[in-house]
């Protein structure tokens, strides 16, 4: 079994019942065992900044999916959630992305692993170091809590709920 930390937000509609949901359909499979899971942070959006603020936590995982494999589990779960892609940083009932797979480093057409931009996104990083500060990106050889506090990103994350 492989750890993998992944990252859900969602800003349309009910957005705590959409992470609520996605947690429900992660679950679903045998192949994956929720371990942590952050707290629900509200935060500013960033890239397309006209649109409603996001809900956004972290969850840690055990999976015996491969990374394209999951991604691919993942993906389906946003289509079966009815995430429509029309417009790149544009509003999402859901989203949910491969941050860390073991200390793995992938960059393929479909996936890169860690995820590229995570360190420059503070939306990212609180959920992520507060179940993991400790955990060591691979490439940049910094912990998730200093890859926070060294963040450039000054976007508002208020603590909206400590419990899903």
């Amino acid at each position: 079994m492989a750890t993998a930390y992944l990252s859900l937000g969602s800003n349309s509609g009910d957005r705590l019942q959409h992470l609520k949901g996605a947690i429900r359909n992660i679950e679903k499979s045998e192949k994956i065992s929720i371990e942590k899971i952050s707290s629900v942070y509200e935060t500013q959006p960033v890239g397309f900044e006209n649109q409603r603020w996001f809900l956004n936590l972290a969850l840690e995982v055990q999976t015996s999916f491969e990374p394209l494999p999951l991604l691919e589990y993942l993906l389906a779960i946003e289509d079966q959630m009815g995430r429509k892609r029309e417009e790149r940083w544009g509003p999402r009932n859901i989203d949910a992305d491969i941050l860390f797979y073991d200390d793995r480093i992938m960059d393929s057409d479909r996936l890169t692993i860690p995820h590229p931009r995570m360190h420059q996104r503070r939306f990212i990083l609180m959920p992520l170091a507060q179940i993991a500060p400790q955990l060591l990106h691979p490439a940049l050889k910094k912990s998730a809590g200093e890859l926070l506090e060294s963040c450039e990103d000054k976007s508002t994350v208020i603590l909206y709920s400590e419990k899903i």
